[in-house]
């Protein structure tokens, strides 16, 4: 009987009931109540970030519970750092997370949709609309919506001739960041990186080639595109040499240091003579490993794990450069750009698994002891490292978040390059769109398509509240125009120029990003709508 939540009893007319246990203590929403107060969380969470969408979007600073303090622009960040206990607000959360997961962008405007598409869904429930006819509606909707954004997307020429265009983009993407003040140099740089690595043929880019490394010190304007590989450490001993011409690395991942008698077996050592013979034997061992590396024709030795002072002395007095306690994954990189293998074992060192560089040198930062180690001009040309400048820690940190969008943003461009225009273009093009095929529908869908319609205006509204102007009057003037002029082109005017077409502003979305926005959005809504009742242990 324990494994039932409650007890059997009996009425005086025989018949059972069952009275459950800690009823007193459970919390419970049912129906259009607990639809309500999900739409609630949900609005709320789309609130928060609405203010940081668009190029005049406000950053949001996030203080977690021990002291650190993140400034950011970026929706899937502010999201993922915000203290949330309601349930539906943690999807919020994990919807964003998918946005910036599969495209890289647009993680804010998601979770706006999302928000307004919940808005508009309370106020068809007020008018006794059944939540799953609502869900049925939006999906139609969105269908109808995205089928409208493949019809008024452009091609978009992708050439690493000309890089123009692709620059532009990445100018959008960042428009909206802490960056913008050197936001044609950090697009440039986003832009060199992906067109290194991308294999456009294929429309593939593999993302696992480009690193993005911080270094606090100089300004924003110091960032640079170094195309090989920077590691955050130094030549292990001071006197090594700063500057390596047509180097080559052996790339190390087995402890490299004298052999260590393990403390498993006993070793007697009764005598100072003892003594000075097993040290004389580990120094002996340690030059003939040095003696093997350098036959192989190494002129530097990287190694994944540390080596003591004793061999760090030696290796200087043998004339062999070296690296110790580089990553795991700069020590793959450094692999794939310098073409050379990695080696597990000391044995099975030889000349052809050495990695070639043309030059390894030390980066030295302002009149601080930090220093770099750069490795460039390799065989694999295809590795490259961005390296970002800035004040502090917290500038870095959201500039690195910045890029990391730009990057994404261009390689979803690699993969499908149609685009549609940014702005709330897009959005209200197709709130008309689906406003229209409401019309010819004699179903009650009619409602949710127009609700639809409705919850697509918020991303414009947004934009044009966050840069100052009128959202009605700018929303409503736009459409308007879109439909006199049949342009999809028409969005607003954040930067406050005093003409709102899009293409010649370049402010430009892919389309990619823009149908799997309104895809996720809807997909999440439908699920809240069909939640009608929630159980939660009360908190006490």
């Amino acid at each position: 009987m324990s494994m039932f939540p409650g007890s059997i009893a009996f009425d005086e007319y025989g018949r059972p009931f069952i009275i459950l246990r800690d009823q007193d203590r459970q919390q419970r929403l049912t129906g259009t109540e607990a639809i309500k107060s999900h739409i609630m969380a949900a609005r709320q969470v789309a609130h928060t970030v609405k203010t940081s969408l668009g190029p005049k979007g406000l950053d949001k600073m996030m203080v977690s519970q021990d002291g650190e303090v993140t400034v950011t622009n970026d929706g899937a960040t502010i999201l993922k750092l915000m203290d949330v206990d309601h349930e539906i607000a943690k999807l919020m959360v994990q919807l964003s997370q998918s946005q910036d997961d599969e495209i890289g962008d647009g993680t804010t405007g998601v979770v706006v949709l999302a928000g307004a598409l919940l808005e508009q869904a309370e106020s068809l429930i007020d008018r006794g609309i059944h939540p799953i006819r609502i869900a049925d509606g939006f999906e139609l909707a969105a269908q109808c919506a995205v089928k409208n954004l493949e019809s008024i997307a452009e091609p978009f020429p992708i050439s690493s001739d000309d890089k123009e265009p692709l620059i532009k983009v990445a100018m959008t993407t960042l428009g909206s960041k802490i960056i913008n003040k050197c936001h044609r140099q950090m697009a440039e740089i986003a832009v060199d990186a992906i067109l290194t690595v991308a294999d456009l043929e294929k429309k593939d880019v593999n993302f696992e080639l480009i690193k993005v490394e911080g270094k606090v010190g100089g300004r924003m304007e110091d960032s640079c595109l170094v195309k090989g590989v920077i590691i955050d450490k130094t030549m292990s001993h001071p006197q090594m040499p700063k500057t390596l011409k047509n180097a080559k690395l052996a790339i190390l991942t087995c402890p490299f240091e004298p052999p260590k008698p393990k403390t498993k077996h006993k070793l007697d050592v009764t005598s100072a003579e003892d003594y000075k013979a097993l040290r004389e034997y580990e120094q002996e061992k340690f030059i003939e490993m040095v003696k093997q590396i350098k036959d192989a024709g190494a002129t530097l030795a990287i190694c994944q794990w540390g080596f003591d002072d004793e061999a760090n002395h030696l290796l200087l007095q043998q004339g062999l450069p070296a690296v110790r306690w580089v990553g795991g994954p700069e020590i793959e990189l450094i692999a794939i750009a310098t073409g050379g293998r990695i080696i597990p074992r000391f044995e099975e060192i030889s000349a052809e698994k050495l990695g070639h560089a043309g030059v390894v040198r030390e980066l030295t930062f302002g009149t601080t002891k930090d220093k770099m180690l750069v490795i460039e001009e390799c065989k694999n040309s295809k590795a490259v490292t961005i390296l970002v400048r800035g004040g502090n820690q917290m500038v870095i940190a959201e500039a690195k978040r910045s890029i990391h969008d730009a990057l994404c943003i261009i390689r979803s461009l690699v993969k499908d390059s149609r685009v549609v225009y940014g702005g709330g273009a897009a959005e209200i093009s197709c709130a008309l769109a689906v406003a229209k095929e409401a019309d010819k529908l004699s179903t009650l869908e009619q409602y949710a398509f127009r609700s639809f319609s409705i919850a697509l205006e918020a991303i414009p509204l947004a934009l044009a509240d966050n840069s100052g102007l009128a959202p009605m009057e700018t929303l409503a003037e736009l459409k308007s125009r879109q439909v006199q002029e049949n342009s999809a082109v028409l969005g607003v005017d954040c930067m406050l120029s005093g003409h709102s077409n899009m293409k010649t502003h370049h402010v430009i979305e892919a389309l990619h990003s823009k149908t799997q926005q309104i895809i996720l959005a809807t997909q999440l809504v439908k699920m809240i709508l069909k939640i009608d009742d929630v159980r939660s242990q009360a908190s006490e």
